[in-house]
């Protein structure tokens, strides 16, 4: 039989816990509908002992909500290009979430450690929200929609999976989400030097265009050499 999980109880303190906040708060950042849904279901199958902050989760309204808003992005995060206004649009949806759930999580803690929980719930969402744009602003100008279709459908299951592995080993999901947090740093590293570059070479241009332009235009506004008559 299934042990259950006690999400922010005295079963699960210390780096367990953290290991949780960690992991659930990555997937929220990729997914924050199918992380809410999840959490949600675990609880009503008997899995999950959530943690009085969190008890909202396990109501079917919220279930059911988060399961449509899952099915709607499940869609609209593989078009290509709207795909872009989505994420953006969820900037504002995933990070708070994820600092609310890291709220709830940690409502045994102190008021300063729940604060203190949220800020790295909210940072390490912020961390996954912004690997997964990064990755689709260099996917999206991709003529096939395939390599979207998938990447899209991988930040899903990753969402579910880590959400899950968190609640049964919370310190693993949380050295998965490590490397994560490690490959992320070295692509936003590689992403804003290879834009620098890219502004470089363009403003370095435009000054050479111009340049060029100046040495080029012809001297009309040269005085004209004076023309001597001859006398008759």
């Amino acid at each position: 039989m299934l042990a259950v999980m006690k999400f922010g109880g005295p079963q699960l303190v210390g780096s367990e816990l953290v290991g949780l906040i960690v992991a659930v708060s990555f997937a929220a950042g990729l997914n924050v509908y199918a992380t809410v849904a999840t959490l949600g279901l675990l609880a009503r199958a008997g899995l999950l002992d959530l943690p009085s902050g969190l008890h909202l989760l396990s109501s079917w309204w919220v279930i059911a909500a988060s399961g449509v808003l899952f099915a709607i992005e499940l869609f609209a995060d593989k078009i290509p290009a709207f795909d872009l206004f989505w994420n953006a649009l969820h900037t504002f949806v995933r990070i708070p979430v994820a600092a609310l759930i890291a709220y709830g999580a940690t409502s045994q803690l102190s008021p300063e450690k729940q604060l203190l929980a949220a800020l790295a719930g909210g940072a390490i969402a912020l961390a996954a929200h912004g690997g997964k744009t990064a990755a689709r602003v260099a996917v999206t100008p991709s003529p096939e929609p395939f390599s979207n279709f998938a990447l899209s459908a991988g930040e899903d299951t990753l969402a579910v999976f880590l959400t899950w592995l968190a609640t049964r080993h919370p310190i693993a999901a949380a050295l998965i989400v490590a490397a994560f947090l490690a490959l992320i740093v070295v692509v936003m590293r590689w992403v804003v030097r290879a834009m620098t570059r890219a502004l470089k070479s363009l403003f370095q241009g435009a000054e050479n265009e111009v340049g060029n332009g100046g040495e080029n235009e012809p001297e009309n506004d040269a005085p004209s050499k004076p023309r001597h008559l001859n006398a008759a």
